[in-house]
């Protein structure tokens, strides 16, 4: 059965993979890239695959507040239902870190996006539905202050460490408060130091085969496996379900967090 997905930041890497491996399978995917040339030409690269699948794009520059509320209303504006979110899109290194939102640009598009991202197209998923949220082996406590911060700091490393366990934080709380009533929500280490574009500014090193993110990235989504491991985190290095950071399992750190991003919104929306 064809399902309508969308994965964001899929213009190369582990998304790009991801998107190729869904298209071929024969579903409708919905790919984002924040560059239209780019963009363009990964639609026609997909649209060319065999497997009957579907390809539509949107650009989105998930830097911006404003850009992720547009992505979701353009989303919405051609679908009444979604089965699948792939939360993919992640930065490392970036050139210029605070945003015009005045917020530091490698948490909002590793943490802050995806969370208003998945907040706004909630209501289009049935329970049945799925939401993956691409986490990392790196986590470490969050800085709360530093979260709704201009510029968290010089250090990248710290910082995708601390986005990626926000991450993993609201996604545990999120499939806590909807239960049976909302999607499945999972965050997946899809392994470490894959082949991506991230790795490769972030180590320098070329990194291993980025179709075994992909892989899971696409269980996740659409095997059975996967269909009861709401709240759950993945850990590809290990190839099961396992605890990730225990801030993560902390409730009470979940909900403070989660309302640090409430507040950041409530401010940077309209």
């Amino acid at each position: 059965m064809q399902k309508v997905i969308l994965v964001t930041g899929s213009t190369d890497g582990i998304g790009l993979e991801t998107a190729k491996m869904l298209v071929s399978k024969g579903h409708h995917v919905l790919i984002h890239g924040r560059n239209p040339q780019k963009l363009a030409k990964v639609e026609k690269l997909l649209s060319e695959l065999p497997g009957n699948g579907k390809v539509e794009s949107y650009v989105s520059d998930l830097s911006y507040i404003a850009d992720v509320e547009a992505l979701a209303v353009a989303v919405m504006a051609k679908h009444q239902k979604l089965d699948i979110l792939i939360n993919n899109a992640g930065v490392y290194k970036v050139p210029q870190v605070t945003t015009k939102d005045g917020l530091d640009v490698r948490f909002v598009v590793n943490t802050i996006a995806p969370y208003l991202l998945t907040q706004r197209l909630l209501h289009l998923f049935g329970s049945s539905g799925r939401i993956v949220n691409l986490s990392s082996a790196a986590q470490s406590p969050v800085n709360l202050s530093a979260l709704a911060s201009p510029n968290a700091g010089p250090s990248d490393g710290p910082i995708y460490a601390q986005s990626k366990l926000a991450l993993t934080m609201w996604s545990v709380d999120m499939a806590t408060s909807l239960k049976e009533k909302g999607p499945v929500i999972i965050a997946v280490n899809p392994a470490s130091f894959l082949g991506s574009k991230l790795v490769k500014e972030a180590y320098g090193v070329a990194g291993g085969d980025l179709s075994i993110g992909a892989d899971i990235l696409c269980r996740a989504a659409l095997s059975e496996e996967f269909s009861n491991a709401s709240g759950k985190y993945y850990d590809n290095d290990s190839n099961q379900f396992t605890a990730p950071h225990p801030d993560a399992l902390n409730s009470t750190k979940n909900q403070k967090l989660v309302a640090v991003l409430d507040k950041i919104l409530a401010e940077k929306t309209l």
